[in-house]
């Protein structure tokens, strides 16, 4: 039976932001039978309404708890007076389907570019304009990435995966859910340590061995 490694994210997700280097420790010390599969949580659908003022104030709040939580997250506070938030997530999780109808390796590309846009440059995700200069600067075919960015089949499979991420029990972002023997175990996540994480998965996987 395959064991796969589900790992609910979404890309404009600021506690995804500070797991992204444990998160990259735990890839690399999983057992070689364990296959890791993506899967979109999508934090805040479409809308064009502004993001109201007690919000940006919450989630700048939640950046410095993070940034005291998980020492070495960086943060750019530009972001909330050079551009206008939007809560919204669904265009930046688009992005990266369409990104990956172009090669499976562009997905974890622009997961990184979106991050490192939003987080550090100060540059807005959730505008379509932002999506499509990152894009651009990945090499991607522009053309073909704003035709595919808003195409039905892009916003249906987007749709499945938020809907998979609900059936798995992942209502916090990010989540690791292994599979193995048709059961479903989430993996508590230390932000510090990705030792104690792995122990976890392995622990679990020599039960089926």
């Amino acid at each position: 039976m395959q064991t796969i490694l589900y790992y609910v994210y979404d890309p404009m997700c600021s506690w995804c932001w500070a797991f992204r280097p444990t998160w990259q420790k735990i890839k690399a010390g999983l057992p070689p039978g364990i296959q890791v599969h993506y899967v979109l949580g999508g934090l805040a659908p479409d809308t064009d309404q502004p993001m109201p003022l007690e919000l940006q104030q919450k989630i700048k709040g939640i950046w410095e708890v993070i940034r005291r939580q998980v020492p070495g997250t960086q943060f750019n506070f530009d972001f909330w007076t050079k551009c206008q938030p939007r809560r919204s997530t669904y265009p930046a999780c688009r992005a990266i389907i369409a990104a990956a109808k172009q090669g499976k390796k562009f997905e974890k590309t622009i997961i990184l570019q979106i991050q490192r846009a939003y987080y550090l440059q100060a540059r807005n995700p959730s505008d379509e304009s932002t999506l499509i200069a990152l894009a651009a600067e990945m090499g991607l075919d522009q053309q073909r990435f704003i035709k595919d960015l808003n195409a039905l089949e892009i916003h249906q499979e987007l749709a499945r995966q938020v809907e998979f991420s609900r059936r798995l029990g992942a209502h916090s972002f990010p989540s690791l859910i292994l599979k193995q023997l048709n059961h479903y175990y989430p993996i508590g996540l230390d932000y510090n340590d990705s030792v104690a994480t792995l122990s976890q998965i392995k622990k679990l996987y020599q039960l089926s061995r």
